[in-house]
């Protein structure tokens, strides 16, 4: 293997490097909202042009990327078969942690993602009470009317969140609903500040959520606490919120620990 001091060669280094270079530019396109321009990933990879079309020219060849009409690159259809099977792994390693919510407080624990511009919901351990709320796995909801939403874009800059509420609307699932940016972004400050995010009667009339971001995720997540108002009460939200940041927190470690021994 050649030291640090070497110079790296195509030889040594080529094929990883194609690959990481692959990966990066899949990763732009997605934050760029999934369809770019050459010109546009050339910008902000800093890599030539030739290189570019070349890495692109074999995404599209193995449909992960898709050239569109207008000439621009659009993320193709095989990568939804990846992010299905990813979630489901994620679910998997997130169930025994949402358990643990479930024995503690008694109430509905759920994990979710931000995929686009929508929330879907990867894993659920259910409630033992008859009465509880019912969020089916797979399940996707605009953002701003749930607590994860919430969690979840409290982590990005307001003008991206502003910029997402432009593309979805704000329709009103309850007449708690937050339905204007101003207040949106109002309630994002507060998430930040308490560090947890609710959802109160916003999604579902008589539902209370409890939600807050997984830390150092490597995609962006959030874990929940859901159940009925009148259980989920301001008592419970002190003694629950503590214990949702730190089964979030060992919920990092254990994600951090797969993808360390993949």
């Amino acid at each position: 293997m050649p030291s640090p001091a070497e110079p790296r060669t195509a030889a040594t280094t080529g094929g990883v490097q194609s690959l990481e270079r692959a990966f990066d530019l899949l990763e732009r396109m997605a934050d760029a909202g999934g369809e770019v321009g050459l010109s546009e990933l050339s910008a902000s990879s800093g890599l030539p042009l030739p290189t570019i079309h070349r890495l692109m020219r074999t995404l599209v060849a193995c449909g992960y990327v898709r050239q569109q009409p207008n000439r621009r690159y659009a993320l193709g259809p095989r990568l939804i078969r990846l992010g299905e099977s990813s979630s489901r792994l994620l679910g998997t390693w997130a169930r025994p942690h949402l358990a643990r919510l479930v024995d503690e407080t008694g109430e509905t624990a759920n994990m979710a993602l931000l995929d686009g511009d929508e929330v879907v919901y990867v894993a659920q351990v259910p409630s033992r009470h008859s009465m509880r709320m019912f969020t089916e796995v797979g399940r996707r909801v605009l953002p701003h009317s749930t607590g994860v939403g919430k969690a979840l874009l409290a982590q990005s800059p307001d003008e991206e969140v502003r910029a997402l509420l432009g593309r979805t609307g704000m329709p009103a699932a309850t007449e708690k609903t937050i339905t204007t940016p101003e207040g949106f972004l109002e309630e994002l400050a507060r998430v930040r500040e308490t560090g947890f995010a609710m959802d109160d009667n916003e999604q579902e009339i008589g539902v209370r959520c409890l939600a807050v971001p997984v830390p150092d995720s490597p995609t962006s997540a959030a874990i929940s606490v859901s159940g009925p108002a009148g259980r989920v009460t301001e008592a419970a939200t002190e003694r629950i919120v503590p214990l949702l940041q730190e089964v979030a927190a060992e919920l990092s470690a254990t994600l951090a620990g797969a993808a360390a021994s993949a």
